[in-house]
C-alpha cells in the first residue's frame, strides 16, 4: 500500500510563522518528543519518501508504531493551528466566544454569559454571520429562561423571536442563492460557456428564477453579492460581455462598500475581479483589463488577503489574466517573459493549483509559443493538455486544443499526423453535443488544405476559408473560437504572408 502523504502535506504547507508557533508550543510540553523528529526529518524532504524515514529512526523504539506517531503529529499540527488562527477569523472569533458562553453557563455565570453573548451577537450581526447568530439567539432564549425563573422579566420574548425568524429567512435566503450558483457554476466549469441549445435553457432557466431577476430579492449584503456574481456568471457563459460586466461590477461595488464583508468572501472577490478582466480582454478592451491586474496585484500586500488560498488563487488569476491579454494582442513575447516567473510559481504552490488552472497556463505557453514561431515546443505543450483529457472538467479548452493541434501540426508540415488528428478530432468533437459551424467549417477546410501540396492552390483554400469564416462570425456566438485561437488571424497571415502576431495587430487596428 502506498503511504499516506496527507501528513507531509500538511507541514509543506506551514509558514514560518506557523511552524515557530508549533515548536513554541511544543517546548512547553513535557515528556518525549518523538513527533518533532519526526516533524524536523519530513519538513527537510522534498518528496515524502518513508522508506528513507524509516531507515533514518531505524534503532528507535517509536518506528515500530510510525502510523500513530504520524497521526498524533497531524492531530497536533492542526491543534497548534487551530490555537493560532484562534483570533484570526471571524468564524474563529464567535466559535470561541459560543465555547465561552457555554463554559460561563454551565458554571451558572448568567450575568456574564449573557455579555459574551451580546458581544458575540453584535460581532456576527456586522459580518452576517447567520449560523453563528441563530445559534447566539438560541443561547439568548436559554438566558432569558433563567431570568425569568429568577423572577426578572425586563427582556422581551417576542422581540426575540421575531429576530429569530428574520435570521432564518435570511440564512434560507442566502442557502438558496447558494444553490442557484452551484448550477450556474457547473455549466461554466464543465464548458466554459453555453455548448447548445440545452444548456442555454439550463442558463436561462437561472437567470429567469424570481431571486434573480426580481428587485430586492436579496435579503442580505452577502446574498446581494452572490445575487450579482450569479447574474455575472449566467451572462458570462451566454457570451453576453456588456451584461457580464455590469453585473460583475456591481458585485464588487457591494463588497468595496462593506469592507468587513469583503475582507470574509476572499475568494468571490478575487473571481470577481478575475471574471471582470478577462470580460475586458473578451470584449477587446485591454487597457481596462490591465487596471484589473494591478488591482488583483495590489491584493497581494493586503494583509487580509495573506493566507496560502488567497495567494493560489492571486497568483493564478494574475498571470493567466496577463498571458491572456498579451496573447490577445498579438504580443506573444511578452507572455513568454512570464514563463520563469510562472514556472517559479508553479513550484512553490505545487498541487495547490488546481487542474483547471493548470490546464490554461499549459495552453496558454502553446499559444505563445506557436505566436512567435515555435510549433515544437507549441506541440508539445498542446500535447499535454490533450494527454490529460478531463470527462468533465472545462471541456472547451480540451475541444479547442483539439483544433488548435491540428494547426500546429499543418504549421510543421506534419501531414501523416495531420490526416491521423484530423479523424480524432471529428469523432471527438461529435461526441460532444454543440451547435457552433464553425468547428465544421474549420474540419472541413483543414481537409481540403491537407489535399493540396502547392502553395497556389493553398492559399486559394486559405481565401475560400477566410470569406466562409468571415461570414459564419456575422453571428456573434460563433466567435467563441476566437477566444481560444485567433482562426481569422491565422488565416490573414497564410494568404498575406506576414506573421501571425503581426496579422492580430493589423485586424485589431482595422477593427478599432
Amino acid at each position: 500500500m502506498k503511504p499516506s502523504t496527507e501528513l507531509f502535506s500538511l507541514i509543506k504547507s506551514l509558514t514560518k510563522s506557523e511552524k515557530r508557533f508549533f515548536k513554541l508550543n511544543s517546548s512547553l510540553q513535557t515528556g518525549e518528543k518523538n513527533y518533532l523528529k519526526i516533524f524536523d526529518f519530513i519538513e527537510k524532504q522534498k518528496k515524502y519518501d518513508e522508506e528513507e524515514l524509516k531507515d533514518h529512526f531505524k534503532n528507535e523504539t517509536f518506528i515500530k508504531h510510525l502510523p500513530s506517531e504520524k497521526n498524533h503529529l497531524y492531530k497536533l499540527l492542526l491543534k497548534s493551528l487551530r490555537a493560532y488562527y484562534s483570533d484570526r477569523t471571524v468564524s474563529s472569533q464567535l466559535k470561541q466566544e459560543i465555547k465561552n458562553v457555554e463554559i460561563l453557563f454551565k458554571k451558572a455565570l448568567y450575568k456574564e454569559c449573557n455579555k459574551f453573548v451580546k458581544r458575540a451577537k453584535s460581532l456576527a450581526q456586522k459580518y452576517e454571520k447567520f449560523y453563528y447568530w441563530f445559534e447566539l439567539i438560541n443561547w439568548e432564549k436559554k438566558l432569558l429562561e433563567e431570568a425569568y425563573e429568577s423572577g426578572v422579566f425586563s427582556a422581551d420574548l417576542d422581540k426575540l423571536i421575531e429576530e429569530e425568524a428574520e435570521v432564518i429567512e435570511k440564512l434560507r435566503n442566502l442557502a438558496e442563492y447558494h444553490i442557484l450558483y452551484s448550477k450556474i457554476n457547473y455549466i461554466f466549469r464543465s464548458g466554459g460557456f453555453t455548448r447548445n441549445e440545452k444548456e442555454r435553457e439550463i442558463v436561462a432557466g437561472i437567470a429567469d428564477y424570481h431571486l434573480i431577476k426580481g428587485k430586492n430579492t436579496a435579503l442580505s449584503t452577502r446574498a446581494t453579492t452572490i445575487c450579482y456574481y450569479i447574474k455575472g456568471l449566467c451572462a458570462a457563459s451566454m457570451r453576453d460581455y456588456e451584461d457580464a460586466l455590469v453585473n460583475f461590477k456591481k458585485a464588487k461595488s457591494v463588497m468595496d462598500a462593506k469592507p468587513n464583508i469583503k475582507a470574509d468572501l476572499q475568494t468571490r472577490y478575487i473571481y470577481t475581479l478575475n471574471f471582470l478582466l478577462h470580460c475586458y480582454i473578451d470584449s477587446h478592451r485591454y487597457g481596462q483589463a490591465e487596471d484589473v491586474i494591478n488591482q488583483l496585484k495590489g491584493l497581494r500586500t493586503d494583509k487580509s488577503y495573506s493566507s496560502l488560498d488567497a495567494s493560489v488563487r492571486l497568483f493564478t488569476s494574475i498571470y493567466i489574466g496577463e498571458m491572456q491579454l498579451y496573447s490577445r494582442q498579438g504580443e506573444f513575447k511578452k507572455t513568454l517573459e512570464l514563463i520563469p516567473e510562472i514556472e517559479a510559481g508553479l513550484e512553490k504552490y505545487g498541487d495547490k493549483i488546481n487542474k483547471e488552472k493548470l490546464l490554461l497556463f499549459t495552453y496558454n505557453t502553446a499559444y505563445a509559443y506557436f505566436g512567435v514561431g515555435e510549433f515544437r515546443k507549441a506541440l508539445r505543450h498542446i500535447n499535454e493538455v490533450l494527454n490529460d483529457n478531463e470527462k468533465m472538467l472545462r471541456q472547451d479548452i480540451y475541444s479547442f486544443s483539439r483544433i488548435f493541434n491540428l494547426v500546429i501540426h499543418f504549421e510543421l508540415n506534419n501531414h501523416d499526423f495531420l490526416e491521423y488528428d484530423m479523424k480524432s478530432t471529428a469523432r471527438y468533437l461529435n461526441k460532444h453535443e454543440k451547435d457552433y459551424e464553425v468547428e465544421k467549417l474549420f474540419m472541413k477546410q483543414m481537409r481540403s488544405l491537407a489535399r493540396v501540396n502547392n502553395e497556389a492552390n493553398q492559399k486559394q483554400v486559405f481565401i475560400e476559408f477566410s470569406e466562409k469564416l468571415d461570414k459564419l462570425l456575422k453571428i456573434d456566438r460563433e466567435n467563441v473560437i476566437q477566444e481560444y485561437f485567433d482562426l481569422k488571424a491565422w488565416l490573414h497571415s497564410k494568404i498575406d504572408g506576414v506573421p501571425f502576431s503581426e496579422a492580430i495587430k493589423q485586424n485589431q487596428a482595422v477593427a478599432t
